[in-house]
């Protein structure tokens, strides 16, 4: 079972994974602000800590990873850059993208990264099947691709057994801002969307699947 609280007004979470995975839902965020409360959320947690699922919007930034190499920022359109600690290299979030961090216990859940990505991978590829669009993922090049293009980006930090960071799916933006950078650290690396292609649901109502495919792939 998924309980829904507000990111916002929720209390610290103190349930344990077997009373449920939390989400929390929040509107369009603060890229610093966020990534703030992860690192609190992470380095305040017990072993009765529940896991949780954040899913929101970012205001446009493009955020660098731990092996990001400054060229493939092939110039800059006026959008903030945020050097970041999750792995990877340089991505753009906007409004119009889901944004799902996962805090977990990887420890709890028996789970290495390599496992992690796979699920959340999977997760991706599970809510585009619902639409019968084919996707898969890339063993070279974590993420989630079709036709050759990229619609979801993956990035994690592992600290003391726990993660957080997760992945961002493309739905309803403007994609310009990917022309001013090399994605995830790859030349002329084609991105795409869901309202590109085919599918018509809105934001809120993939928010909520994503959440589920989640939830069972993690459980699985």
């Amino acid at each position: 079972m998924i309980q829904s609280v507000s990111l916002e007004s929720a209390p610290s979470p103190v349930h344990s994974i077997t009373s449920g995975l939390e989400v929390r839902y929040a509107a369009v965020m603060d890229y610093l602000s966020i990534w703030q409360a992860m690192k609190a959320f992470t380095a305040s947690r017990t072993e009765n800590t529940s896991d949780e699922i954040w899913l929101l919007q970012h205001w446009p930034v493009y955020t660098q990873g731990v092996a990001g190499k400054p060229e493939h920022l092939l110039y800059n359109p006026g959008i903030p850059v945020v050097c970041t600690d999750r792995g990877g290299q340089i991505t753009y979030h906007g409004p119009g993208q889901i944004i799902a961090y996962l805090l977990l216990d990887m420890r709890r859940l028996k789970l290495g990264v390599r496992d992690l990505v796979r699920k959340m991978e999977g997760a991706v590829v599970d809510l585009l099947g619902e639409y019968r669009v084919d996707a898969c993922g890339n063993e070279d090049a974590p993420g989630v691709y079709v036709g050759g293009a990229k619609i979801a980006a993956l990035g994690l930090k592992i600290k003391n057994g726990c993660c957080y960071h997760g992945l961002a799916l493309n739905v309803s933006m403007d994609l310009t801002p990917f022309m001013a950078i090399n994605p995830c650290g790859y030349a002329g690396l084609r991105v795409t969307q869901t309202s590109d292609l085919g599918i018509t649901d809105e934001l809120e109502a993939l928010q909520g699947k994503l959440a589920e495919k989640l939830r069972s792939r993690l459980e699985q």
